[in-house]
């Protein structure tokens, strides 16, 4: 479970105060609110890729264990966003290969991880693929098995699905659920788009929250 506890952030004033909410594992919520209004910041603050100029404060908490002050590389934090950020000059393969962990050794059990990797979004058979060849949903699915090789605690993903058309949208948002439920980790979706609650679960987290309420 992720837990957020009076969170505060901004640049010399404040942004936002008194956030607090929290993620149970194996789901994915959403957290709405309007472009512009620092939903990238926070994920920047969760995962500890925050830039040294802003100041935060507040509670963090990761499957118990405070991860607040933990370099962003010890957080096991992973990030999706609106653009898949594939390698172009990489196979589909080989941009999947770059999420694997250590415990993967051995071009065997490597190419064996991608190959399950690639049945489990239904791109068997892709990993010699181009990614410029690869439709918007399909570029998706690769960037959240790159993402979801990485075995992370949690998943942070920005505006992930905003980029697609709805029936994409719903069908991506649907494997994205299955594969959190599957891992049993935490998914925070950030959009402005209050229409993606649909393919969360939860009560929706407001933001900016600014009236210092907890939504749980």
């Amino acid at each position: 479970m992720l837990q957020v506890k009076d969170l505060e952030f901004g640049y010399g004033e404040a942004l936002v105060s008194g956030l607090s909410f929290s993620v149970p594992s194996g789901t994915m919520r959403l957290l709405h609110g309007p472009s512009g209004c620092g939903k990238s910041t926070l994920l920047a603050v969760l995962s500890g890729t925050a830039p040294t100029s802003l100041k935060w404060q507040g509670q963090i908490h990761l499957e118990g264990t405070d991860i607040g002050q933990l370099p962003a590389a010890a957080r096991a934090v992973g990030l999706m966003f609106q653009d898949p950020l594939l390698f172009p000059h990489m196979n589909v393969g080989d941009n999947l290969a770059f999420g694997l962990t250590v415990k993967w050794r051995g071009r065997a059990a490597r190419h064996d991880a991608i190959a399950e990797a690639l049945d489990a979004c239904s791109l068997a058979g892709f990993a010699e693929r181009d990614p410029a060849s690869l439709s918007g949903g399909q570029k998706a699915r690769v960037a959240l098995m790159r993402a979801l090789l990485a075995e992370p605690k949690m998943l942070l993903l920005d505006e992930a699905f905003s980029s697609l058309d709805p029936e994409l949208r719903a069908q991506f948002g649907g494997f994205v659920a299955a594969q959190i439920a599957n891992r049993n980790i935490p998914a925070l979706l950030v959009s402005h788009d209050a229409g993606d609650a649909a393919l969360t679960s939860g009560p929706v987290i407001h933001f900016p929250n600014r009236q210092n309420t907890e939504v749980s």
